[in-house]
């Protein structure tokens, strides 16, 4: 359990450049989980961190909560809620322990349980939806069954990459982090390039590129690895907003100079320290 909380805490994801603004409009669900979409957005906006998949977790949920929120502009409100809906029990707490008395709070004895109402959930919202909000409910139930029917799931996300939907992309960025996960490490390089020479591919190309490097370091190319290492944590140093201010450094980032620090230490004196700004604007 804890593992899979460490899990769902890191976050991989976010777009190199913020994304265009998404419409106003909140459904139910949005309001009730409220600041943990916000934070989960935020970090799809240029937050990211490293994000793993692995087959003893529910793959990287806070990324998918990330895309919810950064793709739920206004159309069916109907099929929104109900995605909500599946993705709130995808999140339920897991206890053997009986809730307090009077608590509304949604909670299943075990993870497997969880998984199962959550996939049938989805796998609803599919059939009775269709369209966008279809395929990003066939999406989450992928990666849900991951943890419950590894083989179905990999095909599942399989047939959704090679769709010309934008949640192909996030398919290939799961299938990927699945193949590292199974040691094929070759497949996994594969999709993360592929994924790293999109304009747009929806996950961060921080967290991509931070992926990749894991891998090529794996494969005892260490200068491969060092140098997207230090692109990452170089560019996010020199990164500055729309009034010129230095931004903070995404974990990921901060990831990617250790990882430099430790591998060439000369090279990570090239990496310019942050400015630190005052409270005051001096």
């Amino acid at each position: 359990m804890a593992r899979k909380k460490r899990r769902f805490e890191q976050l991989e994801a976010a777009a190199s450049e913020p994304k265009k603004k998404v419409d106003d409009y909140k459904d139910p669900f949005q309001r009730n989980v409220g600041q943990r979409l916000e934070d989960a957005g935020r970090i799809f906006e240029g937050q990211g961190r490293n994000i793993l998949y692995g087959l003893a977790a529910v793959v990287v949920l806070a990324i998918l909560l990330g895309i919810f929120y950064a793709w739920n502009k206004r159309s069916d409100a109907a099929a929104q809620t109900a995605l909500g809906k599946a993705i709130e029990t995808s999140q339920a707490i897991v206890s053997a322990s009986p809730l307090p008395a009077g608590s509304t709070v949604k909670s299943f004895k075990t993870e497997k349980e969880r998984s199962d109402a959550a996939i049938a959930e989805f796998q609803a919202v599919a059939d009775k939806f269709g369209g966008s909000v279809g395929e990003k409910a066939k999406y989450f139930a992928a990666v849900e069954r991951l943890t419950v029917d590894r083989p179905t799931a990999i095909q599942d996300l399989t047939n959704l990459a090679g769709s010309k939907d934008p949640v192909s992309k996030l398919a290939k960025f799961a299938l990927a982090q699945a193949d590292a996960e199974d040691g094929k490490t070759d497949e996994a390089i594969a999709l993360y390039q592929e994924l790293a020479a999109m304009d747009d591919p929806i996950v961060s190309k921080e967290t991509i590129n931070f992926e990749l490097a894991k891998l090529y370091e794996k494969q005892g190319k260490k200068q491969e690895a060092l140098d997207l290492y230090f692109n990452i944590a170089k560019t996010a140093a020199e990164a500055k907003d729309a009034e010129g201010k230095p931004l903070t450094m995404t974990q990921t980032a901060r990831d990617a100079k250790d990882k430099v620090t430790e591998l060439d230490p000369a090279k990570a004196k090239e990496i310019p320290e942050p400015e630190i700004q005052s409270p005051f604007g001096g």
